[in-house]
């Protein structure tokens, strides 16, 4: 049935979100509601035992194979969150996606108030070497502040914010890029992927952020997508983010 060659032992849930069928949230759903056979057995429990390259999984009596793994990039506007559905009924990404394609995920977040890149892929290993801040991935952003900046204040960011909860957060890069007469705008790179912690530095700062746009993920760069357009990452594109996955892994020194 094309299963990964794994004889290790996993949760059914993790199964069916490792194999592209749906997140490993809403295996738990579909398991707890009686809706999924391990072996031609119902399973109620999402951590019954599962060997991926052996046993037969089925959802509503149709086998789960695995899915052809999909790589996509969407420019996500502002005031969308990055979540299948919301308890508030706001808008969510996927409202932006066909409503054909196989199940994806986020592949990291952006909060409702940021835009910009975001990765979505049915390819749960990928996806969590994508955003675990152990690889140190680098993350570019462009940051509208309410402030008129100079390069004292980019070089704070990368000094480090002691913010109220005595963290330490700080940026790999920083610099200007233009200013106005009341704001300016500011590049920002990342490599520890702290939970908002742009927004956690400036606040840190008592600095306003207006606007955040993620504009590249390592080499991969947002480019002319239109705000609410994705599309699928070329064959190289995926290869070059592959390849810096392999090189990155070391922080950077702070100064």
């Amino acid at each position: 049935m094309g299963f990964a060659k794994d004889s290790r032992h996993v949760g059914l849930a993790r199964a069916l979100s490792k194999l592209g069928y749906c997140s490993r949230s809403q295996a738990a759903v579909l398991i707890r509601a009686g809706r999924v056979m391990l072996n031609g057995t119902t399973r109620k429990d999402p951590e019954a035992p599962v060997r991926l390259q052996r046993d037969r999984m089925e959802v509503d009596g149709r086998a789960v194979n695995a899915a052809s793994r999909i790589y996509l990039m969407l420019n996500k506007p502002r005031g969308v969150v990055t979540t299948a559905s919301d308890e508030k009924d706001r808008k969510t990404v996927y409202s932006y996606l066909d409503e054909e394609l196989p199940w994806v995920g986020p592949v990291g977040r952006l909060d409702k108030a940021s835009e910009g890149l975001l990765l979505l892929s049915n390819d749960s290993k990928w996806a969590s070497r994508i955003s675990d801040p152990e690889t140190h991935l680098d993350k570019t952003y462009h940051a509208q502040v309410g402030v008129l900046a100079d390069e004292n204040l980019a070089a704070a960011l990368v000094r480090g914010v002691r913010i109220e909860s005595q963290e330490m957060l700080r940026a790999k890069r920083a610099r200007v890029l233009r200013t106005g007469e009341r704001n300016a705008w500011l590049e920002i790179v990342l490599d520890e992927g702290k939970n908002r912690q742009i927004r956690r530095m400036f606040d840190g700062l008592g600095i306003e952020v207006l606007r955040l746009i993620r504009i590249a993920i390592g080499p991969l760069q947002l480019g002319q997508i239109t705000k609410g357009q994705f599309r699928s990452l070329t064959a190289e594109e995926k290869r070059s983010l592959d390849r810096e996955l392999e090189t990155s892994g070391t922080p950077h020194q702070s100064p």
